[in-house]
């Protein structure tokens, strides 16, 4: 299930429980109980694998000493088959809200002492809540019914190429953002966001054998997650990562811990705690004589600029050095404890609101101590309306103990996003754009710029980011002498060098000169000069030519090769690979083409994923169409025929019955033009008529109204062509119902043979069709970027010859022109003597 079909079924489940729960606790109830199916399936995995099946698993249960310790010795918990998910879903019928409370309770009975930190009260919150979902037993049961239906279809792998609790969590708290998290500051951290600061933070520790990660807001728990997962890449075991997590919110806390057990982090590995970060720092480790916790890497997006107790901190350890956060904003205080607990090579990226760069007073001492003291390292600027629930403009900062140089790179990366519904989101591209610059400390004009301390200094150390990084489009200039003359100035084609120095005779080609410092257009048909173009051209052959080979690799490596693929490392390289070819063409956006890949990769990465499950048998496998029907008011999953498992039908279809899939879309064209001409009887009909024919929307024919009026008409001699005209589309209405019914037959056999082609097709011209559906789309993307770019350069062109096209003088003239003509018009007109006298005045100021 993807995060769209997860997204609209949670929706749905939302709405239908609306008048039971209230819309900030539903998460709460949805989160716990997909928690627990996921325990259930964990449990149950592992004993059918030790040899358990159908008649022996019902054996399973408290009553027996031994299998209860060997569960809780593999898994740290035990949960008896009667209260397992699945068997909660097999006895629906008799299934009641006592399965669950009974179930909850004997599940903190029964976990392992050396597990209680880890599973201790997990379970709080769904178990207190339980009364909340109705009156009586009964309703309760209902409600709990419901969730388990929607939450038995939620995967709970960790092949999703999400995090699926973090997913669900967020879509909650932007879904009902009026009442949950908006008010008390609950941002989740959005998940570009977090792969961004996990792959800076990654890098600085790739050479390590073992690391501990900390986050001290940790909310879902995702910002840790994905360090975990990019940091997982550099090392030989995921064994090697140690998380930390504390969360001041028990509910939240209690989710921090499912996420991380979700995502298959080994419990002996985790360590959190339920309490607030700036009154109770991370107990002093006693087996190390009292240290404090010290670890790789902090990460962390805590509350924005939330009210703080300072009092009596003066000398806490975490503070002493740089001085104390004001007590209505605890940003800095945040900060401050993350720079805390780092190794003396340890790095940490907070989340802060961007006030923290310039704002005076007790922050403005920190912000001097840090810099004075070489902590702070980056300063990454994102755009706005980034994060659910807030507007609030936001940063990333990143900082160390230690530095070898003393410069602060600042990155203005608020222009790169993409609109997603009313928030910006962080495309691949975007992340990469930012990561490049970070990992190689680029100066980017308009981008990025290391900025010494001595001129940090200068500025009274303010760090607000225009100050450093102007990343404004420069204002648009006009040239005096082109505005009267005409003509395009040299000086801004010179704008244009990198096109004219790769293309050598094409500005030759496209403009003659007018004086020496000025040129006019030759011939207005550009897009001919360019096609004809020998450099244009020789550019586009030469970009496809080495991009073949990026397609053959593309090809050898992930079709020939698919069950080898790695799959965590794979689009690392193939984004190297296509950096490298396009550094011989610098005028096509590298950034372009990386983002086509990570489209076409998400699809690809799914699909190895199942091949390497499930073997190369996967190409010619065939799954149930299931879709979503309205059934007594209520959706209901129906199977609608078949569809791919891997390949589409559509390949097939193409390929192996050419004949009567250009059969069906002829028929379907031929019910298009049917359209188009019953809606032009429509439109051409009076209005009266109209509202007598048209449906409810008032857009089109209804049938029945047609009939009825045809029928009347029949009596009316009179009206012979309006009953021409209204028999003419019923006729119509008939041709498209029998081309309709010849479609579904048609749809019906092809159907058919298309399944029967996929399921016996041989695996080597399967790959042929996963290279159709892989590789194809993405080539031709690529191959469409020189264009692309010329297409720019042509735009710019034509406004540059359009900018100065009409002179001043023309417009003048044009403007007298009218005058005059106006002028000769005011003596045609009529009125009384005022009217005529104010004529009169009227055409002197004309006539001036």
């Amino acid at each position: 299930m993807n995060k769209q079909q997860l997204a609209a079924k949670i929706w749905e489940s939302a709405n239908q429980m609306r008048s039971k729960i209230e819309a900030s606790e539903y998460k709460d109830y949805i989160l716990g109980f997909i928690f627990y199916k996921y325990l259930s399936e964990q449990e149950l995995k592992m004993l059918i694998k030790d040899g358990y099946d159908e008649e022996t698993l019902p054996t399973v249960n408290e009553k027996d000493p031994e299998t209860v310790k060997y569960v809780q010795e593999r898994l740290g918990y035990f949960i008896s088959y009667n209260n397992l998910f699945s068997t909660w879903i097999e006895n629906e019928k008799s299934f009641d809200v006592s399965n669950v409370r009974e179930a909850l309770s004997a599940f903190s009975r029964l976990i392992s002492n050396t597990h209680k930190e880890v599973f201790e009260g997990i379970f709080e919150t769904l178990e207190t809540g339980l009364s909340k979902l109705g009156d009586s037993a009964q309703s309760q049961t209902k409600a709990i019914i419901n969730l388990l239906q929607l939450i038995k279809d939620i995967p709970m792998d960790e092949k999703q190429d999400y995090d699926v609790l973090g997913f669900v969590y967020e879509y909650l708290i932007s879904m009902f953002a009026a009442n949950a998290g908006k008010k008390a500051g609950e941002f989740y951290t959005p998940h570009e966001v977090s792969v961004l600061m996990s792959d800076l933070i990654a890098y600085h520790l790739k050479d390590r054998s073992e690391i501990k990660i900390y986050d001290p807001t940790s909310g879902s728990g995702s910002l840790l997650l994905n360090i975990g997962e990019s940091a997982s890449r550099f090392l030989e075991s995921k064994d090697r990562i140690q998380y930390y997590a504390q969360e001041l919110k028990r509910n939240t806390y209690n989710l921090t811990r499912m996420n991380l057990i979700m995502r298959g982090i080994n419990p002996s590995n985790i360590f959190t705690r339920n309490a607030d970060t700036l009154e109770e720092d991370w107990p002093l480790d006693e087996s190390r004589a009292g240290m404090p916790l010290y670890v790789d890497a902090v990460v962390s997006n805590p509350p924005y600029s939330q009210k703080w107790d300072p009092e009596g901190k003066e000398n806490d350890p975490r503070y002493e050095r740089y001085g104390l956060a004001p007590k209505s904003k605890a940003d800095y205080a945040f900060l401050l404890h993350d720079l805390y607990h780092l190794k003396p090579s340890g790095i940490m990226a907070i989340v802060l609101p961007h006030g923290v760069l310039f704002r005076g007073g007790e922050e403005g001492t920190i912000r001097r101590n840090l810099i004075e003291n070489n902590k702070i390292d980056t300063i990454i600027g994102l755009p706005a309306n980034i994060f659910f629930g807030t507007g609030i403009p936001t940063i990333i900062m990143l900082l160390r103990q230690k530095r070898d140089n003393t410069d602060v790179l600042i990155v203005d990366a608020s222009k790169y996003f993409e609109k997603s519904g009313k928030n910006n989101t962080l495309r691949a591209s975007d992340i990469k754009r930012i990561t490049d610059a970070v990992l190689d400390r680029k100066d980017i004009e308009k981008f990025s710029r290391k900025v010494s301390r001595e001129e940090i200094q200068k500025n009274d150390y303010n760090l607000n980011i225009p100050r450093y990084v102007d990343s404004s489009e420069p204002a648009e200039t006009w040239d005096l002498y082109a505005s009267m003359y005409g003509g395009i100035p040299k000086s801004e084609l010179e704008a244009m060098n990198t096109y004219w120095s790769a293309f050598p005779n094409l500005k030759e080609q496209l403009f003659e000169e007018k004086n020496a410092s000025y040129v006019n257009v030759k011939d207005k048909d550009l897009k001919s000069i360019f096609e004809k173009n020998d450099a244009v051209n020789a550019f586009i052959t030469s970009f496809r030519k080495e991009f073949q080979t990026y397609n053959d690799q593309l090809k050898t490596r992930l079709v020939d090769n698919m069950m080898n693929v790695d799959l965590n490392n794979e689009e690392d390289h193939l984004g190297n690979v296509l950096f490298d070819k396009l550094k011989a063409f610098p005028l096509i956006d590298s950034y372009a083409a990386y983002q086509i890949l990570d489209n076409h990769w998400k699809t690809i990465l799914g699909d190895l994923e199942n091949i390497q499950a499930e073997s190369e048998d996967a190409l010619t496998k065939v799954d149930p169409n299931l879709i979503m029907k309205k059934k007594n008011g209520k959706d209901i999953e129906t199977q609608e025929g078949w569809k791919g498992h891997i390949i589409p039908f559509d390949l097939i279809e193409k390929r192996y019955f050419k004949e009567e899939y250009n059969k069906i879309e002829d028929l379907e064209n031929k019910i298009d033009q049917i359209e188009g001409d019953i809606q032009e009887i429509f439109e051409n009909l009076d209005e009266e008529e109209k509202e007598n024919l048209a449906n409810e929307e008032g857009t089109q024919f209804n049938t029945k109204n047609l009939s009825a009026r045809i029928k009347e008409l029949k009596k009316d001699k009179d009206n012979d062509e309006l009953l021409n005209k209204l028999k003419e589309a019923d006729d119509l209405f008939k041709k498209q119902k029998t081309l309709q019914k010849d479609i579904k037959n048609s749809n019906a056999n092809i159907h058919a043979m298309t399944k029967d082609k996929l399921e016996s097709l041989p695996v080597e011209e399967a790959k042929e069709l996963v290279y159709e559906k892989w590789i194809k789309p993405l080539m031709d993307e690529i191959d469409r970027l020189p264009q692309t770019m010329i297409d720019q350069l042509k735009k710019q062109l034509e406004n540059l010859e359009n900018k100065y096209s009409e002179t001043l003088s023309d417009l003048d003239h044009q403007i007298r022109k009218t005058e005059k003509e106006l002028a000769e018009m005011i003596d045609d007109l009529t009125g009384n003597e005022y009217d005529m006298e104010g004529l009169q005045a009227l055409k002197r100021l004309l006539e001036v």
